[in-house]
């Protein structure tokens, strides 16, 4: 994802001023922030174990950080407060694809049609490549959080991990009668580093922690009058 993310940003004419990766791990928290310094925002696609010390990082540096990585939700009250304390910024998501946010509204609106329809039990599937770490993914999880809250009830989620699986999720609508299925399926990575890179955009001159989903469409509003 990192690599993908230099290289989109590239392509649009943004400069890249710094990279880290795990062979920086060593790194102190001062240190990077001093690195941080100037740039107008940082991207992070690392692991759920770099997060605090990146937030904090870019915290201190007075860079407001686009946070993709997974798997970290029982951080978020102390990343807040951090996010917080220095007056900085912060969006974060579990899927920065535009596909995804748009597949979410679209989840919510059957789901809703759906309440109240007892002979129908809704599921959700979700699949990836074998090493993606995290089960259910962080995309599995919100659409379950959409799915449950329009429905009212429990619905289950099953995950894959295997081969070379980029992404796919599944909301589906089973009944003895039919099954109606809304299914998103990633070709690649690309749409993930697109999405963190209009975030990035968005989040400067921001304050405060965002949700990527629950300003997605401020997001489109303000790229709109941009472009």
């Amino acid at each position: 994802m990192g690599q993908l993310v230099v290289r989109l940003a590239t392509e649009r004419g943004h400069e890249i001023a710094l990279t880290v990766s795990s062979r920086d791990a060593q790194r102190t928290t001062d240190d990077l922030a001093n690195s941080l310094r100037g740039c107008d925002a940082a991207i992070d696609f690392s692991v759920a174990a770099a997060v605090l010390g990146n937030t904090t990082a870019c915290a201190l540096a007075g860079v407001p950080l686009v946070e993709g990585t997974t798997g970290w939700n029982a951080e978020l009250g102390r990343v807040t407060e951090i996010v917080k304390e220095h007056q900085g910024a912060l969006i974060y998501g579990a899927n920065f694809s535009v596909g995804v946010q748009v597949f979410y509204r679209i989840a919510a609106c059957a789901a809703e049609l759906f309440h109240g329809l007892e002979s129908y039990d809704a599921f959700i599937e979700e699949a990836h490549h074998k090493r993606k770490r995290d089960a259910p993914s962080g995309t599995a999880a919100q659409l379950h959080a959409i799915a449950a809250a329009a429905l009212e009830r429990e619905v289950p989620v099953t995950s894959t991990r295997a081969g070379y699986i980029p992404g796919t999720h599944r909301l589906g609508f089973d009944s003895a009668a039919d099954q109606i299925t809304l299914t998103h399926t990633a070709r690649s990575r690309e749409g993930f580093a697109a999405g963190a890179l209009v975030a990035a955009r968005w989040i400067v001159g921001q304050k405060g922690v965002f949700e990527f989903s629950e300003v997605f469409d401020e997001i489109c509003k303000t790229q709109s009058k941009t472009e």
